[in-house]
């Protein structure tokens, strides 16, 4: 990055930012953190799921495709934001089928990850149990849609990172799905290796013979609450308050 820096306020943090950045990006880097689930630093944005909003100048608006620019005044951490965070994350619970106490993603699941940081201990809406087809037929992968939050990450990381047309999104509304492009997953060009297999935030897709190598306990969101790793930066790096 180039350019003369400039700085933000976010919750009265004083953030440096450089041109270009957007807001998420520059709080990733003063070790301020906000909630998120479509997001991954090495895809390009795409405000799906809307956990990151904030108030932007009074406004709301995505933190992740929203550009920094001098002076703005960001509201991330407030009882509002974090209240219609819940709610985006209890509608995402209800309309699948997140099996979490034996999900051999437990532990490691960025969507429980944000139920237990935001403070959701269980879902009051009805649950819907949708069917959903789980797809083993690869002899390295599976895709189990029943765990799918419809982030696009995949789709993302296959198309800019893989250079394949692997995955994509069929149907609107409530009745949208990930797909692929074959029948069946042992049809398509897809690969272990392939950055969208690793990028998928929940247990959807996964990798066969590796679910269970670290023990419950032992793994990322066991250790400390998601976001622990941006916010460990402000203590080498401490953000001003704002004046």
């Amino acid at each position: 990055m180039s350019g003369e820096t400039f700085t933000f306020t976010v919750d009265g943090v004083e953030i440096e930012a450089f041109p270009g950045q957007t807001i998420i990006q520059a709080c990733d880097a003063a070790g301020v953190y906000i909630p998120r689930l479509c997001y991954h630093p090495d895809l390009e944005p795409a405000g799906h799921c809307r956990v990151c909003t904030c108030k932007i100048d009074g406004r709301r608006s995505s933190a992740c495709t929203m550009p920094a620019s001098r002076g703005m005044v960001v509201e991330s951490n407030t009882a509002e934001l974090n209240a219609d965070r819940r709610t985006v994350i209890e509608m995402l619970f209800v309309e699948g089928n997140h099996f979490c106490p034996y999900c051999e993603k437990s532990g490691d699941c960025e969507l429980q990850a944000l139920a237990y940081r935001l403070g959701l201990a269980a879902p009051e809406l009805p649950y819907q149990w949708p069917h959903r087809e789980l797809d083993a037929s690869h002899p390295d992968i599976f895709i189990d849609r029943n765990r799918c939050v419809l982030c696009s990450r995949c789709i993302r990381a296959s198309r800019t990172e893989d250079g394949k047309t692997v995955f994509g999104f069929e149907r609107r509304g409530i009745h949208m799905r990930l797909n692929i492009d074959a029948k069946a997953l042992d049809e398509t060009n897809i690969a272990a290796a392939d950055k969208a297999v690793h990028v998928c935030p929940v247990g959807c897709i996964v990798i066969k013979r590796t679910g269970y190598r670290t023990p419950y306990g032992s793994r990322r969101f066991d250790q400390a609450p998601i976001g622990s790793d941006i916010e460990v930066k402000r203590a080498h790096h401490p953000a001003k308050e704002g004046r």
